[in-house]
């Protein structure tokens, strides 16, 4: 049960203070903050990272090599990807997480965020879609940022919410659906269906942890409904990937070749695999192998064993990510480390159904795995959050 307590309006200044250390006490509070917060998050968190780059040379170097005249192409942009999304785990271990919970940085998170989901519209569109801001050989996805800053919102607001009533319809649950609806329409033109999904998802699992009466959840539910049937059946290629998803071999060389190839993958590789970078469907034969099918390329290469691995590693994540947010030293700490985990854990979860065809088709990285800079980037920071509140954790229950 969350704990209510009174929400104590301080200065920027102070604000800033606790999060770099304001005169001596908060120097010597941060250094006794120094430490990891949880080792074992922190380890798996860089040994997925690190595998990740392993794997996504082994997916894409004959890719690299035609495409690019390299074969160590995405490898090279991925390992400068990872040095900076490490330097930004560290960054947010070490700046206090209450930092988030100031109204003037909430509103300045959303408001950029949804500058940023808004500019994507004037960059040329890639592969038909409008998700990337592009400058050069840079590129950023500013949905993977929205989520976050839609987090921070729900639980900073929720938090507020908590001492006032959180039953209030118009006070708790009108204004975190209409944030979260605002940020869902702009992601479903780009179009990326299933990113604004999880962005409900976020809603409801925050709605959740603070018993947002039901009745409220259901208003939301009718309302989402509708227009999410609408926008699968009315849009030709999302409709034929559903067909595709129960009958793929229907269409192998159309809507279902993806969800074949990938299963094709995973049952090459047996249980041990066919060993490392001798993998067959990377050769131009399974779709995007170092990003939105690494999981079935792992499959191939190193079996069931290594991609039971990898479901292990992410329960570990889960367990101790939990662990964090349910010790968390405040109901704001709670919700900020539980909507990092879920979003984390459920990505993960929706690429390794996809691969094995309990989802239909749908282009999703695998966290800290697959190709790309700004879904790195920004999972790491995440995480660097989630130690920044582990170290903060209550005496009582570290």
């Amino acid at each position: 049960m969350l704990r209510a307590r009174p929400y104590r309006r301080t200065s920027w200044r102070a604000s800033r203070g606790l999060a770099i250390g304001w005169g001596g006490a908060e120097r010597a509070h941060n250094r006794e903050m120094a430490q990891i917060g949880d080792k074992v998050l922190f380890t798996l968190a860089i040994a997925l990272a690190l595998l990740g780059i392993v794997m996504i040379y082994s997916a894409s170097a004959v890719l690299a090599a035609e495409r690019y005249g390299t074969q160590y192409h995405f490898l090279a942009r991925q390992t400068v990807w990872a040095m900076l999304a490490l330097t930004a785990m560290f960054v947010t271990m070490r700046v206090d997480y209450h930092l988030y919970q100031h109204p003037r940085l909430v509103t300045m998170l959303l408001v950029g965020t949804l500058v940023l989901l808004v500019a994507v519209f004037f960059f040329p569109a890639v592969n038909g879609a409008h998700r990337w801001i592009r400058w050069g050989a840079l590129s950023f996805q500013p949905s993977e940022l929205a989520r976050f800053a839609l987090i921070v919102f729900l639980a900073a607001h929720l938090d507020r919410r908590i001492p006032a009533g959180i039953k209030r319809f118009e006070l708790t649950f009108l204004p975190c659906a209409l944030v979260a609806g605002a940020m869902m329409v702009l992601v479903m033109f780009e179009p990326d269906l299933g990113m604004a999904l999880s962005f409900g998802l976020i809603l409801l699992v925050m709605f959740f942890i603070v018993r947002v009466p039901f009745r409220h959840q259901v208003v939301l539910g009718v309302g989402a409904l509708p227009a999410l049937a609408w926008l699968v059946t009315h849009v030709n290629w999302r409709w034929e990937r559903i067909l595709a998803y129960f009958d793929p071999w229907q269409d192998p060389r159309g809507s279902g070749f993806q969800a074949i190839q990938s299963l094709i993958a995973l049952g090459s590789g047996g249980i041990t695999g066919v060993g490392f970078a001798q993998g067959k469907q990377k050769l131009f034969f399974l779709p995007e192998p170092h990003t939105d099918f690494i999981f079935a390329h792992i499959g191939e290469e190193l079996g069931l064993v290594g991609t039971g691995l990898l479901v292990l590693a992410f329960g570990v994540f889960l367990w101790r990510g939990m662990r964090i947010a349910w010790h968390a030293p405040d109901p704001f700490g709670m919700l900020l480390g539980a909507g990092i985990v879920v979003v984390i854990v459920t990505q993960a979860l929706f690429h390794m159904s996809v691969a094995v065809g309990l989802f239909p088709v749908k282009g999703t990285p695998l966290p800290l795995i697959s190709y790309g800079g700004s879904s790195l980037v920004i999972t790491m920071a995440e995480i660097g959050v989630l130690l920044n509140i582990a170290q903060q954790a209550r005496p009582d229950n570290v």
